[in-house]
């Protein structure tokens, strides 16, 4: 009815597809190590087929110590052997494409591991060929620097603050000059002033590129351009020099670059994460001249943060959440194309953070579902989400694996003079990484059908009732629901291109909005409240065919009396 409304100049494919996000550590293992593989994921691709996604976003598995799980790369022409083999990668591709799917890399380039063979020769040649591979600095003479990294002469160029927590400079004995690390100290940052290192990046790119894969996920790809002077950061920033690396002097230069160079030879699907990047900043990165396709902004996920940033719980409001992400849906003419998601392997599991766990766990979790497959632009699913997996309880420090939580936590609790973890447990229980990390809920068996030996990272005790073998079992399950959205969007036009306006910004309860392209118009009702809700919306017609909801017996009338998450998809006539 509408297939004819859309150019096909606005037309990708990248548009139209669910991408699901595997996150190998904790996807399925094959080998019974405990560690999520290459040849476990080929195992379960006939599930993903069955979900109905279109495209596979791999988190890294190249070759790597595994300091922050992948991120620090030290060969990126190569599969870490925990992993798998390269032949066992190509079967991955191969598998993924017979079955109508794409693959998409993730790959960081802001930093590679000090594993690194740039980074050993850049560390013992100062003079040689790869001496200017990194940012590299003598530091500032001082009588005495207090708590320096270096030596007690010897203070670090600036202030800036490591994600990871402390400062982001490091001291090599080797070279006897500081070195930049925005992560991890053993993630050196790259120097993209350099045109030889801005080259390998390019070749390493074509290489996976030829190989066959449909794209790649750009990690912190806007902070990887910094200010020759190293000026002081502004120490009320929740990060430390952040205002001088985030969206650097030349980043633009850089990635236009690596778009003309690279991304412009391949039908290639680009998505950048970005922190604190604005929706004009993402116009200039993504629109019709931009070199990317999409960036990840996290506004929506700043929501719950407290006065001093995500290591604190913070009140959200549900307007709140509409203006955030009404803003990415409309802002700059809709001339942004958003990637929309709600959970990732950083982020924690959405049903604990924005729903209801325990009494509405089915009905918020389809809820946020419905809100994530209906909004404009490319829904990205993080695997368990389709599940509604939930955030995990750890009892110690000891039972976490994320580097940047158990960082932030040990300075967090000298800080506050806090020497007992139970102290700070909601906190941690609330924010850490490994919530989403957890391994995947096949079934309920000993470690979830995850391993056969012990698994890397604790299983969620809900498995025994919360897996994919029961969901499977159940008509009315999230998984169910999220199947009928998935297929509901691929049949949809109007889903995909149509226009988007928010109904009702300041009601506290319920999130209504519109797509419409060309005369078929869609109508999505949520109530955000674990109460009832009645509510008019403006010119629903009681004739309106209700397309899917996550609740049975739906009845037709007006007002609308919405019970708990209650999440309707309605076409207007």
């Amino acid at each position: 009815m509408t297939r004819n409304v859309v150019s096909s100049e606005t037309r990708a494919w990248w548009k139209e597809a669910v991408v699901y996000q595997i996150y190998p550590w904790s996807f399925n293992d094959s080998d019974g190590d405990g560690v999520g593989d290459l040849a476990g994921i080929i195992e379960k691709l006939d599930y993903l087929d069955e979900l109905g996604v279109d495209v596979v976003w791999l988190n890294p598995v190249y070759d790597s110590p595994q300091v922050d799980n992948g991120y620090d790369i030290s060969n990126y022409r190569a599969i870490h052997d925990q992993f798998g083999s390269i032949e066992e990668w190509q079967s991955l591709l191969d598998g993924l494409h017979a079955r109508e799917m794409r693959l998409i890399m993730d790959l960081a380039v802001n930093h590679t591991s000090d594993e690194h063979d740039w980074f050993r020769k850049s560390e013992a040649n100062p003079d040689g060929e790869y001496g200017d591979y990194y940012l590299w600095h003598p530091g500032r003479r001082t009588v005495r620097a207090e708590a320096s990294p270096g030596p007690a002469d010897r203070a670090p160029p600036n202030n800036w603050e490591s994600h990871f927590g402390g400062p982001a400079w490091a001291w090599s004995d080797v070279r006897e000059e500081y070195y930049l690390h925005l992560y991890h100290e053993r993630q050196p940052d790259l120097n993209w002033a350099n045109p030889a290192v801005r080259a390998e990046i390019h070749d390493l790119m074509r290489f996976w590129l030829e190989k066959g894969i449909d794209g790649f996920r750009l990690d912190v790809i806007n902070v990887i351009s910094k200010p020759e002077s190293y000026p002081d950061g502004d120490p009320r920033s929740g990060w430390i020099g952040r205002e001088h690396f985030v969206n650097g002097p030349h980043v633009m230069d850089y990635l236009q670059e690596l778009h003309d160079e690279v991304f412009a030879e391949y039908d290639a699907m680009t998505v950048g994460e970005m922190p604190d990047v604005t929706v004009e900043q993402a116009r200039a990165y993504t629109g019709e001249d931009g070199p990317l396709d999409m960036v990840f902004n996290f506004d929506h996920m700043r929501l719950d943060f407290g006065e001093t940033g995500r290591w604190a719980i913070g009140d959200w409001s549900l307007p709140e959440l509409k203006a955030v992400l009404s803003e990415w849906q409309t802002g700059v003419d809709g001339s942004v194309w958003p990637s929309m998601f709600f959970e990732n392997h950083d982020q924690p599991r959405i049903v604990s953070r924005f729903g209801d766990d325990e009494q509405f766990h089915y009905e918020s979790a389809t809820l946020l579902g419905t809100i994530l497959l209906t909004l404009r632009g490319t829904p990205f699913v993080y695997q368990g989400q389709e599940l509604g997996m939930t955030n995990c309880e750890f009892e110690s420090l000891d039972e976490l694996r994320d580097v940047d939580t158990i960082n932030n936590v040990r300075m967090l609790m000298d800080e506050r003079g806090v020497s007992d973890y139970s102290e700070i447990r909601d906190l941690v229980e609330h924010r850490a990484r490994d919530n989403s990390r957890t391994p995947m809920q096949w079934d309920s068996s000993e470690h979830a059908g995850f391993t056969t030996g012990e698994p890397w990272l604790p299983v969620n005790p809900n498995h025994r009732e919360l897996n994919v073998a029961d969901e499977r079992a159940r008509p009315n399950s999230v998984l169910s629901y999220y199947e009928s959205l998935i297929d509901l969007r691929d049949e949809s036009e109007t889903l995909v291109y149509g226009e988007y306006e928010l109904l009702l910004p300041d009601h506290e309860s319920v999130f209504a909005f519109t797509r419409t392209l060309g005369d078929d118009q869609l109508l999505v009702v949520c109530n955000f409240d674990e109460g009832y809700t009645s509510v008019r919306i403006p010119g629903l017609d009681p004739a309106s065919e209700l397309l899917l909801a996550n609740y049975d017996d739906v009845p037709h009338q007006s007002p609308l009396d919405l019970r708990p998450f209650e999440a309707r998809i309605y076409r207007r006539t």
